[in-house]
C-alpha cells in the first residue's frame, strides 16, 4: 500500500471539461487559492479509491508548454515544480487534431500522462469515430474516452488513475535535422530543468525564455547557442514555426489513423445549437444578443436581484431587525467597556459593519455573480462575448476578456476588481481596475442616481454622455501612457451547450465559499480602521477638510458628508444627495454636478480594500489620488459650463 497521497494534475485547453472532471473526482473536498507569487486561481481537491488517497489539482487553461498568458505560465510552473505522479490531459474529442500537440509535448517532457478524450458525445454527433485503443498504442500512454455530461466513461477514468503504472511512452520523432539538433543539445545540458532533456532541447529551439534563462548559465551555452543558430539560419530564424509545423504533421498522421468519419443525421437540438452558435458570433446579431445577455444575466440577475433584492432582504429583513439587536443586547449585557462595545457593534463595528457587509451585502452579490458566470461559462457563451467586444477594447489597451469584469462592475465593483484576475497581463489588470474604479457605477449607485435625475431627461443624457466620454477618453489615454502592449487575444470557441446543472452549482458554491473566506478578514480589518478614525475624531476632521472643496463645485457644504458616505458604500452617498434634494438644497445644475462627481469619486471601502489586496497599497493610493482629481476637476468643469445654459 502506498503511504502518501498520489498527486494528480489536470491540464488542457479551456472549455474541454476539466472542471467537470475535477468536480466528479473530488466531490466536496475542494479548496481554491492563488498560486504562490501570482493572482491566478488553482483548485485543489481530494478523493480516495480503495485505501489510496489522491490529491487532484485543476490547472488554468493551457494550449502549449510555451506560455503566452499568466494562466499558462502558472500551469507550466505547476507541472515543473509540483512533480505530479499523474498528469491527466483532457482534450475535446471533436478537436483532437488541434489538441494532440500538447499531448506530445507532455509526453516528451517525461511526464506520466493519461489522455482523456472528453465530450465524446458531440464528436459522435459529428460523425467522428475515434479508435482510443489504437491511439493509446501509438502514443504509448493510457487513453480514456468520456462524456461527463452523459456520465460516460467516468468510472473508467477513475480506475485508470487508480491503476496507473508508469510506462515508457513511444518516442515521437521530428525530422532528422531537428532530431540531430535535439540530440546534440540534450548531451550538453547539465543543469536541472524539471522536464526531460529532450523537451528542454525542443523548447530551446522554439525560443522558450524560461528554459533559455537557465540554459544561458550552462558552461556549454556557447556550443548550445551555436547549434541553435546554425539550424535557425537554414530556416530564416523561424524555428518556433518549424517545430510547430513538424509536430502538427505528426499529429495529422496519428489522427488520420485513429479517426474516421461516418455520415450523421443532425439532430434538431444540435441544429438549433449550431444556429445559435453562429448568430452569437456574428456582429450584426451577436451584439444585440450580447446586450440582452449582459442586461438580464449580469445587470438584472446580479445587479438588481443579487445587489438589490437579496441584499435588501438579508440586510433589512434579517440583520437589522433580528440579528443586530440580539448581538447588540448580548454585547451590552456582558461587555462593560464602552469603547469595546462600539468596536464590536458600533456604526463601524466589527460585527455591525465588517460581518454584516460581508454576509448581508457582498455575499449575495458574489453568489449570484458566480452562479451567472458559471452558467455562461458552461454554456460556451463567454468566448463569443469576448470575441465580439475585442475590436472595441483594443483602443483601451485591453482585449475581449475585459468585458466580464467591466460589465460586472455595473453589478458590484468589489467583485469586478477580483475578476480582473482573468486578464492576461498586469498592465491589462491595472487598466481595467482604473476604468472600473473611475467610470463604472455599481447597480445600487446607478439606480439611485438615475432615480434622482430621471425627472429631467436632459440631465440623464448629459450624465450618461459624460460618463461614456470619460470612459473612452481615459481608457484611450491610459492605453497610451501605461508601458507595454495589449496581449494577443485568442480563445477557444466551443459549441453552445446546455449547462450541466451539478457542475454549475458546484463551481458557484466552491468559488463563493473561497471568496467569502478570503474577503471576510479584509472587511474586519477595514472596520477596525474606520472605528479608529471615528473614535479619534479623524473622520469628522476629514469631512471638515472636504467642505471647502464643495464651494468650487457650486455645492453646499452639506454635500461633503455625502462624499464621505459614498466611500463607505456608493449608494449611501447617492442616498445623501436624495435627502438634500428633497430638502430643497440642490437645484438641477447642482444635482447633476454632484451626481457626476459622486459617480467618478473614489470606490467604496469594500472595493478599495479589494484593490489594495489585488493591486497593492501604493498602486491603489495612486489610482485613488488620480480619481479624486478627475472627479472634482470634471465636476467643476461641468458646473461652470452649466452656468452658461439652462437645464
Amino acid at each position: 500500500m502506498r503511504d502518501k497521497a498520489t498527486k494528480v494534475v489536470l491540464v488542457g485547453c479551456p472549455n474541454v471539461g476539466k472542471s467537470a472532471i475535477f468536480n466528479y473526482l473530488t466531490g466536496n473536498y475542494v479548496a481554491v487559492s492563488n498560486y504562490p507569487g501570482t493572482t491566478v486561481d488553482v483548485s485543489t481537491g481530494y478523493f480516495k479509491q480503495g485505501r489510496q488517497s489522491y490529491v487532484v489539482i485543476d490547472t488554468p487553461g493551457m494550449y502549449s508548454l510555451i506560455p503566452l498568458t499568466e494562466e499558462e505560465r502558472v500551469t507550466r510552473l505547476l507541472l515543473s515544480q509540483q512533480r505530479p505522479d499523474i498528469v491527466v490531459h483532457v482534450v475535446d474529442a471533436k478537436n483532437i487534431r488541434r489538441m494532440l500537440a500538447l499531448t506530445i509535448q507532455l509526453i516528451d517532457a517525461g511526464l506520466p500522462v493519461i489522455l482523456i478524450l472528453n465530450i465524446m458525445d458531440e464528436a459522435q454527433n459529428m460523425g467522428m469515430i475515434i479508435n482510443a485503443q489504437l491511439l493509446a498504442e501509438m502514443l504509448g500512454v493510457p487513453v480514456v474516452a468520456t462524456s461527463v455530461v452523459n456520465k460516460v466513461g467516468l468510472k473508467a477514468l477513475k480506475n485508470g488513475i487508480s491503476q496507473y503504472t508508469p510506462v515508457a511512452p513511444r518516442k515521437i520523432s521530428l525530422s532528422e535535422e531537428a532530431e540531430q539538433a535535439i540530440t546534440k543539445i540534450s548531451a550538453l545540458l547539465n543543469h536541472s530543468y524539471s522536464f526531460s532533456k529532450r523537451i528542454t532541447a525542443v523548447l530551446l529551439l522554439q525560443g522558450d525564455t524560461i528554459v533559455g534563462d537557465i540554459a544561458q548559465t550552462e558552461e556549454t551555452w556557447p556550443e548550445i547557442a551555436a547549434i541553435i543558430d546554425a539550424i535557425a539560419m537554414k530556416h530564416n530564424n523561424n524555428l518556433d514555426a518549424l517545430v510547430a509545423i513538424e509536430q502538427q504533421v505528426i499529429v495529422d498522421t496519428i489522427v488520420a489513423k485513429v479517426v474516421r468519419y461516418v455520415s450523421s443525421a443532425q439532430q434538431p437540438l444540435r441544429s438549433v445549437a449550431a444556429w445559435l452558435g453562429t448568430i452569437t458570433r456574428e456582429s450584426i446579431t451577436g451584439i444585440p444578443i450580447a446586450c440582452l445577455v449582459l442586461y438580464f444575466g449580469l445587470y438584472q440577475f446580479v445587479g438588481k436581484f443579487g445587489a438589490g433584492y437579496l441584499v435588501d432582504y438579508i440586510n433589512n429583513g434579517i440583520f437589522t431587525p433580528i440579528i443586530n439587536p440580539i448581538v447588540e443586547n448580548g454585547v451590552a449585557a456582558y461587555i462593560p467597556w464602552e469603547w469595546l462595545r462600539t468596536l464590536l457593534v458600533g456604526e463601524y463595528g466589527i460585527f455591525t459593519m465588517g460581518f454584516r457587509y460581508a454576509i448581508a451585502i457582498i455575499l449575495p452579490i458574489v453568489g449570484t455573480f458566480f452562479l451567472a458566470f458559471a452558467l455562461l461559462e458552461d454554456s460556451g457563451y463567454l468566448p463569443r462575448l469576448a470575441m465580439l467586444v475585442d475590436s472595441v477594447f483594443r483602443y483601451f489597451g485591453l482585449n475581449g476578456r475585459a468585458v466580464i469584469p467591466l460589465t460586472l462592475g455595473l453589478g458590484c465593483g468589489t467583485m469586478a476588481v477580483m475578476v480582473t484576475r482573468t486578464l492576461e497581463s498586469r498592465r491589462e489588470r491595472l487598466l481595467a481596475t482604473f476604468l472600473l474604479t473611475l467610470t463604472i457605477p455599481c447597480s445600487a449607485q446607478l439606480g439611485v442616481v438615475l432615480a434622482l435625475l430621471s425627472h429631467n431627461v436632459t440631465c440623464v443624457i448629459i450624465w450618461g454622455s459624460y460618463m461614456l466620454l470619460i470612459f473612452a477618453g481615459v481608457g484611450w489615454l491610459n492605453a497610451k501612457i501605461f508601458p507595454g502592449t495589449r496581449s494577443v487575444f485568442y480563445m477557444e470557441i466551443p459549441p453552445l451547450r446546455i449547462p450541466f446543472t451539478a457542475n454549475v452549482i458546484k463551481k458557484a458554491y466552491t468559488r463563493m465559499t473561497w471568496y467569502f473566506m478570503e474577503i471576510l478578514p479584509v472587511f474586519i480589518i477595514t472596520s477596525i480602521l474606520l472605528w479608529v478614525g471615528d473614535y479619534s475624531g479623524l473622520l469628522s476632521s476629514l469631512i471638515y477638510q472636504v467642505e471647502p472643496a464643495m464651494s468650487l463645485l457650486g455645492l453646499p457644504a452639506e454635500v461633503a458628508q455625502t462624499f464621505l458616505l459614498g466611500f463607505f458604500r456608493r449608494d449611501y452617498g447617492a442616498a445623501g444627495l436624495y435627502d438634500l434634494t428633497v430638502a430643497g438644497k440642490l437645484n438641477d445644475a447642482q444635482l447633476l454636478t454632484a451626481a457626476i462627481a459622486l459617480t467618478l469619486f473614489v470606490p467604496c471601502v469594500a472595493q478599495f480594500a479589494v484593490m489594495v489586496k489585488e493591486r497593492g497599497l501604493g498602486t491603489s493610493l495612486l489610482m485613488v489620488t488620480a480619481i479624486i482629481l478627475l472627479a472634482f476637476g470634471s465636476a467643476a468643469l461641468v458646473y461652470n459650463l452649466l452656468k452658461l445654459v439652462v437645464i
